[in-house]
């Protein structure tokens, strides 16, 4: 094949993966930047080890970042990947499931010893021929010893030299797929320029290095290129999840006009949350970190009868231990916030891994009857707007929300289009400023069933709050049976009443048709497409997403009943489903669910449709 021959692709997907000290999220990181500065559509995915610090060269301690990168918007990060960049036989052998048939596996020769293959588990000394890879695109550069060639008159010792062994993997994939190194050396230099100049330029030339082996050898006979993407105008970044859950939160305050405040603990995946936050004393924000979940949700609400927009942040087993206070911010009616971004369980179970299975106890997991909103997010980038969305329904109808997330979406990126707040609405909480004539009643509701918030310190609103039963007008502590049967009445009307000031439940594709798959939060990229491959097929699928779940948008009863099938698609063991039925009795509900702690794939689920649609 002639040198240097540029072929054009619609999309690809690449896999960073090595030890979990090789640097490959940064590896990935930048690449992916790189691709969404160059225009394409990008969609990552994260995939670290579940262990903080395996044995190295094993496979438990292998560490992977996928990107998927188009010439159109890429709403997941891809089912298998068309590159490997494998640092260790380790990682080859942990990734070895997700290769298409014709990828291409860059690996680092110098990584084939025998140690490591024995640390990786293999039992010869040729793990091409074990892994079965004969047939595929196979290159094997020394990547270890070309890095301290490169880097050989720079003066660092070796192990800072061998740690710049992922930029010269870099450098190749820019090669590749023609790309610049531009942005690559403008974050090096930032990184690094103060603290160890040094260390940027080691880092840049071992990027050159890389991209001249590419360039220079046969090795890699030909390179690509991937158009930009036609997206709508205006000014993107990538985002990450988290990172838009944090932003959300902001908007949501600047647009309430009230300081943010955050208590929480840190707790896997959801951390960077509390940390973005912490940025930004700039915008009035204010955070604590707690000693525990338990301090963390109370110290939000304390916050929240302060006057702040109040927000805590946790994944499930956190979301276990703040379920007493939740049900105190529910019975005392104030507006909290709290973002559960999901992972593998039960107890500790995956921590670094994807999973849906906290919905049962975002609906369910408190004592008493105990109503509260719950949202989901769908992708990285409508994080922000899911998370405004919860601050917005918290404040206007003082309760709390749960807004679910994912592991999945709340590590992977994509761009974002950065909104104008001129178009995201004024919150208006119902804050009482003066007492009325007669006196303030705290219990008093408006339109919406929501109670007045009054703040602490203001002459005429003094009240109480605590977790007894209050008197449905004075907020004074009550044991009568019939006012508890009305408050518990009113608190339940209050979260059902939200439907009105939701969206109605929409459907992508036809109307009607043989099939609608159903999914809720962070699946939805994966379905979309599974369903889009399926109509381009000439099938009669359809998809209806809910990013609304407690309560239920309007609609969902009459787009139901004008299809012959509906399946349930959820990485848990069907909590979303047995929640339609009862809510939706009349329905029959095939289910399709995974707990692997991966995301679906588009494969297994245009299987499983396509199974349904010739039954």
């Amino acid at each position: 094949m002639e040198q240097n021959k540029v072929q054009e692709l619609h999309d690809v997907v690449i896999r960073f993966s090595g030890d979990s000290g090789d640097g490959m999220q940064l590896t990935g990181t930048l690449f992916s930047d790189t691709a969404a500065l160059e225009g394409n559509g990008i969609s990552t995915f994260p995939d670290y080890p579940a262990e903080i610090r395996a044995p190295q060269g094993t496979v438990a301690g292998v560490s992977g970042f996928q990107v998927h990168f188009g010439d159109h918007r890429e709403l997941n990060p891809g089912d298998y990947c068309d590159v490997l960049v494998a640092m260790n036989p380790a990682a080859l052998k942990a990734n070895r499931k997700w290769l298409k048939r014709s990828a291409t596996v860059i690996l680092d020769g110098d990584s084939i010893t025998e140690e490591n293959l024995k640390k990786a588990g293999f039992t010869t000394l040729d793990p091409i021929e074990e892994l079965g890879l004969g047939d595929y695109n196979i290159v094997a550069p020394d990547i270890t010893s070309l890095t301290r060639e490169a880097l050989k008159d720079t003066g660092l010792d070796n192990r800072a030299v061998v740690k710049c062994k992922n930029m010269f993997a870099l450098g190749i994939c820019f090669w590749l797929f023609d790309c610049h190194e531009d942005h690559a050396f403008q974050y090096l230099e930032a990184k690094f320029q103060k603290k160890n100049p040094l260390i940027a330029e080691a880092n840049k030339l071992a990027i050159k290095a890389g991209y001249n082996f590419a360039a220079n050898t046969h090795q890699l006979a030909s390179h690509y290129r991937v158009a930009p993407a036609h997206l709508e105008k205006g000014t993107y970044r990538t985002i990450s999840g988290n990172v838009a859950t944090a932003w959300g939160l902001m908007a949501a305050a600047e647009k309430a006009g009230l300081p943010l405040f955050c208590g929480s603990y840190p707790i896997t995946p959801a951390t960077v949350i509390l940390e973005e936050l912490a940025k930004r004393k700039d915008l009035n924000v204010k955070t604590v970190q707690a000693e525990d979940e338990i301090a963390g949700i109370c110290t939000a609400i304390g916050a929240a009868y302060a006057g702040n927009f109040a927000v805590t942040s946790t994944s499930g087993p956190g979301l276990s231990l703040k379920s007493e206070a939740l049900g105190l911010a529910v019975m005392i009616e104030l507006p909290l916030v709290v973002v559960d971004v999901q992972r593998g369980g039960p107890s500790t179970g995956l921590p670094t891994k994807t999973e849906q299975s906290d919905l049962v106890q975002a609906l369910y997991g408190r004592n008493g009857e105990c109503p509260l909103i719950v949202v989901a997010a769908s992708s990285p980038s409508d994080c922000f707007h899911y998370a405004f969305e919860a601050g917005r329904l918290a404040m206007e109808h003082m309760t709390p929300v749960v807004l679910l997330t994912d592991g999945f979406i709340a590590n992977g990126s994509e761009p974002w289009r950065i909104p104008s707040m001129k178009d995201y609405p004024a919150i208006v909480p119902p804050i009482v400023e003066t007492a009325p004539e007669g006196g303030f009643m705290p219990y008093v509701r408006n339109e919406k069933l929501a109670r007045g918030w009054a703040f602490p310190g203001k002459t005429g609103l003094e009240h109480r709050v605590g977790g007894l039963e209050k008197d449905a007008v004075k907020g004074s502590i009550s044991h009568d049976p019939s006012n508890h049967q009305k408050m518990t009445y009113l608190r339940a009307e209050k979260v059902r009443k939200v439907a009105d000031y939701i969206p109605a439940q929409t459907v992508y594709g036809n109307a009607e048709g043989e099939l609608l798959v159903v999914g809720w939060g962070g699946t939805r990229g994966h379905l979309q497409n599974a369903v889009d491959q399926l109509r381009e097929e000439g099938k009669s699928v359809s998809l209806c997403h809910f990013n609304y779940i407690n309560p239920l948008p309007k609609g969902v009863g009459e787009i139901f009943a004008k299809f012959k099938k509906i399946v349930v698609c959820e990485l848990n063991e069907g909590q979303f489903a047995n929640y339609l039925r009862q809510q939706f009795q009349e329905f029959q509900y095939e289910q399709y669910n995974k707990v692997e702690g991966q995301p679906f794939t588009i494969v297994e689920l245009k299987e499983k449709f396509e199974t349904l649609l010739q039954k």
